[in-house]
């Protein structure tokens, strides 16, 4: 029998003598590894989590002119800008000065498809615009004039840079009334195409709003490179917005960081008083084997092969069971499921040798101070 074999059928023997008290260290290791795991694929998964927990609350960059208005075709290279992966949605809108039954109201002309994916947070009784001749109306306006949806209604502009008398018009069908509880619902919204046919004047933005899925620096490197890739165009962080998200997720980490600590703590003091049972148990038979012998270097080999077998056996029952912790905490909080992260495993094993070798030392120590003349005779 090759030695490596009979090095480890010896501690495993010796650790199945004692199957009650490895069988409490061994839980304890487990628990301790299942919730350093778990922890530690929350931290790591936790940013992208707190982002898109985040997105529902609006957009966290924006885009306006260096010079006031711009055109569409700067949107879309600032758009370019910034990594399609990362893009949640973007909303440009143009806002005109119209009137219903003679009352001035503001339009704002965007894209309905990139406001809903901006803005999710936007509650609308009945349906959003699908198409060009519809309209989403705010909740003020709706109840100052009494507006329905399925309704029809009249936009009235009078264009600027003309002299004409006449004003111009557009029926647009009432789809949804937009409640936000914000300044979002004193304003009428329409396509753009619909905004662009009211005025006749086209390919010109006051504002897009973006909703990227990244932290505050990565957000500040796609402002600059926004800014750099259309000179037209001034890119802005949306502070309300990114700084909270910055100051949750770094006390979230850190909460993360400090229940593991204490976590490992309490595990090496299980280890440590279990191991020190153990050697208190095996006094005689230390005593017996320095007496014929045995070096304390024998000793101190086999007892660490047992404390790292158990951390081996324990960080691989923690790393399995920390995914479901892990995935159990994700659903409930984030109500999403988390990603696995393979590289978890091995570190978490690691950990968990390392540690119950780190509390044992203390417990082989004073099993090589044990006197064989003193043991022997029953002192």
């Amino acid at each position: 029998m090759k030695r490596s074999s009979m090095y480890l059928r010896m501690i495993t023997a010796s650790l199945m003598r004692r199957r009650s008290r490895m069988l409490v260290a061994l839980l304890s290791i487990a628990i301790g590894a299942t919730i350093l795991s778990g922890l530690v694929t929350v931290y790591y998964d936790v940013p992208r989590q707190m982002g898109a927990q985040f997105r529902s609350y609006g957009a966290n960059l924006i885009m306006t002119g260096t010079d006031g208005a711009f055109t569409t075709e700067d949107m879309a290279k600032g758009l370019a800008a910034v990594p399609a992966d990362a893009l949640v949605g973007a909303a440009p809108f143009r806002y005109e000065n119209v009137r219903i039954h003679e009352h001035p109201v503001v339009a704002a002309g965007t894209d309905m498809a990139g406001a809903m994916a901006t803005n999710p947070f936007w509650r609308v009784e009945g349906e959003w615009c699908s198409s060009d001749g519809q309209l989403l109306v705010g909740k003020q306006i709706a109840e100052s004039f009494r507006l329905k949806t399925g309704e029809t209604l009249t936009l009235s502009y009078t264009p600027e840079n003309t002299e004409a008398a006449e004003d111009v018009t557009l029926d647009l069908t009432i789809t949804g009334i937009l409640d936000t509880g914000g300044s979002e619902e004193e304003y009428v919204y329409l396509s753009l195409h619909d905004l662009e046919t009211l005025t006749g004047e086209a390919g010109t933005l006051d504002v897009c709003e973006l909703s990227v899925q990244a932290q505050a620096e990565e957000l500040k490197q796609y402002a600059g490179q926004i800014s750099n890739a259309a000179p037209g165009i001034s890119a802005h962080l949306v502070k309300r917005v990114t700084a909270s998200e910055t100051t949750v997720l770094s006390k979230l980490q850190a909460l993360v960081l400090l229940v593991t600590v204490v976590v490992l703590a309490l595990t090496m003091i299980c280890v440590a008083t279990t191991m020190t049972a153990v050697v208190t148990e095996r006094r005689k038979e230390i005593g017996l084997r320095k007496a014929i012998g045995a070096s304390d270097k024998s000793i101190i080999t086999e007892f660490m092969g047992e404390s790292m077998l158990l951390g081996g056996l324990g960080g691989i029952l923690g790393a399995g069971l920390g995914f479901v912790f892990a995935q159990q905490v994700s659903l409930r909080v984030f109500s999403s499921d988390i990603r696995f992260q393979w590289l978890i495993v091995p570190v978490t094993i690691a950990v968990c040798i390392i540690v119950t070798g780190l509390s044992s030392v203390l417990p082989i120590r004073s099993a090589t101070e044990v006197d064989p003349a003193l043991v022997l005779k029953g002192e």
